[in-house]
């Protein structure tokens, strides 16, 4: 068939069936991080959104005549974080150098000592798999 499948092929690792699921596991586990990464991303764009809307009601409420509800926006609210006093840029950036890089990291590092750094074993093994069954290899 294809370079690629003949590659796949001579890239079938020879480790045990709980060393392939840890594998399996761990690369399922790193792209549920990754999902939460961009969760993140999401929350820390609507936030921008709101307060920049926020922004807008402050300088609607000052044009209206109401300079008090105004200052209280504008002094409280719009500067203050979303937690702790952290604005969404710092949450997502302490994730991406924390957990998000710590778990890659940890999983690449597994990936290399088990299989040289192969990735998607699993995969790979079906699709070596239903590639053969199909007559791919001949």
């Amino acid at each position: 068939m294809s370079d690629d499948h003949d590659s796949l092929s001579q890239h079938d690792p020879d480790i045990s069936d709980a060393e392939r699921e840890a594998l399996h596991e761990l690369q399922l586990g790193i792209e549920h991080v990754y999902r939460g990464y961009g969760t993140l991303l999401t929350f820390h764009h609507q936030v921008g959104h709101a307060m920049d809307h926020l922004a807008n009601a402050e300088a609607y409420l000052r044009e209206a005549g109401h300079k008090e509800w105004a200052n209280i926006l504008r002094d409280h609210h719009l500067p203050a974080g979303a937690v702790d006093d952290q604005w969404t840029y710092e949450l997502v950036q302490a994730f991406r150098e924390g957990l998000l890089q710590d778990v890659a990291d940890f999983e690449h590092d597994v990936r290399d000592d088990l299989v040289d750094g192969l990735d998607h074993v699993t995969e790979r093994q079906q699709q070596s798999q239903w590639r053969e069954r199909a007559g791919w290899d001949e």
